[in-house]
């Protein structure tokens, strides 16, 4: 089974589970202040739960690449729309300011 490292929680998960429904089922801070109520509840359109990935994840669907195109995200970063991608492998979790994580300051890392 797959193991998801983010806001200092190991969390086990089934292979090509949704990254965004894994985190929020274990509590994990996924959106930034207002973010919090005001988002698209995973359909893909608002970009507020973008988050850095690292690991084993399915490769950006048309949904991730085409909200990451418009501001206030950018194409080039590493981010990821955790709604929109799926786990097939460990992967550690990281989480940037601003309402749409994409700031430059990190909010949580990883481990603790």
């Amino acid at each position: 089974m797959p193991q998801v490292v983010a806001q200092g929680k190991l969390i086990e998960c089934e292979s090509q589970a949704n990254l965004r429904k894994v985190l929020l089922d274990h509590d994990v801070d996924l959106y930034n202040s207002g973010s919090r109520v005001i988002n698209c509840r995973g359909l893909g359109s608002c970009g507020t739960c973008a988050v850095k990935v690292e690991g084993e994840v399915s490769a950006a669907n048309w949904r991730d690449q085409t909200r990451r195109s418009l501001p206030p995200h950018s194409p080039t970063s590493e981010l990821r729309l955790a709604c929109q991608t799926q786990i097939l492998g460990d992967v550690k979790v990281t989480k940037f300011d601003g309402f749409w994580g994409q700031g430059s300051q990190i909010v949580w890392t990883p481990e603790v």
